[in-house]
Formats: C-alpha cells, structure tokens, sequence
C-alpha cells in the first residue's frame, strides 16, 4: 500500500471566476468538497503541494485526507481541470467518503509479464483498448491498481473486463451493466512480420 496522502487546505468564502483567477496567479488552486449530508463547501490548496501530489498515481484514485482549517475531511478526486497549455491544476472537485458507503472510482491497470508473453513471443505485439477501469467498493477495499497478467495470453487472444482477477468485494462498474458491456482490455495482435512469415510458409508449404 502507499503511504497515506494528506493535503492541508483553507476555506474560502470567495468564488466566482475573479476570485479563482485571483488565487491562481497567488500560486494556489482552488476546489469543492462535496458529497454526504454537509452542504458543498469551496476550499483553496497551495499551488506547490497539489502538483507534488498529482506526481504519484495513487492520488487519483485513492482516499485522500484534507485537513481543512485543522478539521479532517476523508475524500477521493473526482474531477480536476488543468491549464491547457502549462498542464497546471486549475481546479479540482472532491468527494467525500464515508467508511459504510460503497465509492464509485477510476483505478489505474498494470500490465505484467507483457515480454514474457506467449503471443508475443509468437510473434505478436500486445494492444492496450484501456489502462484504468471503473470500480465499485467499500473505500476500506479501495485497491490502488488492478494487475493484467499478459504471460499466458496468446496469439490473437483478447482480454476482457471479466478474464481479470479482480480483489474480494471490488466490483467493475462495466460489468454491473450486464454481459454486453464485457469490453476488452487488451490484446495480442499478429505484426506485419508475423503475416508475412505466415504467409511464407503456407506458401513453402503448397
């Protein structure tokens, strides 16, 4: 598990596009929190800490505590706006989480074993259809990644949503949908080389 993420912030009573505008050019950025039975509430974060925090993977996807005027809120990043040009954060929405209430996330995918592959050393090269899938669980179950072992996978083989090995009580949103929404997730394709190899042979063979 990752060492758990906390970020301090500051009410603020101002809003609007001015103020925003304001305290981006003060190196801050501001944000929502959101969510339960507390009405939303507008919070500003230092510029310096946010992108310290939006450098590790786990941020997007994991709880994130935000002490709020020394008061700790449990939340997960919901939505978050950045410049389109400097990539910086322009602003962000919380959500918060309660510890009985099941949580709705992005969580990124790891693929292993991608050289050791059966296809690929067929011969084939591995695709990516996605690198995160959307989960559902208790935030006590909140996983930081789901693995894609790619070793046995073969030659033209496509992995899908329900062929992952997913963690007890975490469930894919997609897949709630019901069986039309099994989308793949990866596959082995035939390369130009391995086609022609194929095709010289069955031609060596005639």
């Amino acid at each position: 598990m990752s060492e758990a993420i906390v970020l301090n912030a500051e009410a603020r009573a101002d809003v609007g596009k001015g103020a925003s505008r304001r305290l981006r050019h003060a190196e801050k950025v501001p944000a929502v929190i959101y969510g339960g039975d507390v009405e939303p509430s507008s919070v500003v974060l230092l510029a310096k800490d946010v992108k310290k925090a939006l450098e590790s993977e786990a941020f997007y996807s994991q709880i994130v505590t935000l002490m709020v005027d020394g008061a700790e809120h449990q939340v997960i990043l919901k939505d978050l706006q950045r410049h389109p040009a400097r990539d910086d954060a322009m602003h962000m929405d919380f959500q918060r989480v309660s510890a009985d209430q099941a949580v709705t996330t992005h969580v990124p995918l790891h693929f292993l074993n991608e050289e050791a592959c059966a296809g690929v050393k067929a011969g084939g090269a591995i695709t990516h259809d996605r690198v995160e899938v959307s989960i559902r669980c208790l935030p006590a179950d909140l996983p930081e990644f789901i693995e894609v072992d790619m070793a046995a996978v073969e030659l033209g083989q496509i992995v899908h949503l329900s062929d992952l090995n997913m963690p007890e009580n975490v469930a894919l949103v997609d897949l709630l949908h019901g069986e039309g929404h099994d989308l793949p997730v990866a596959s082995v394709i035939a390369t130009r080389a391995t086609k022609e190899s194929e095709e010289e042979s069955e031609e060596a063979s005639e």
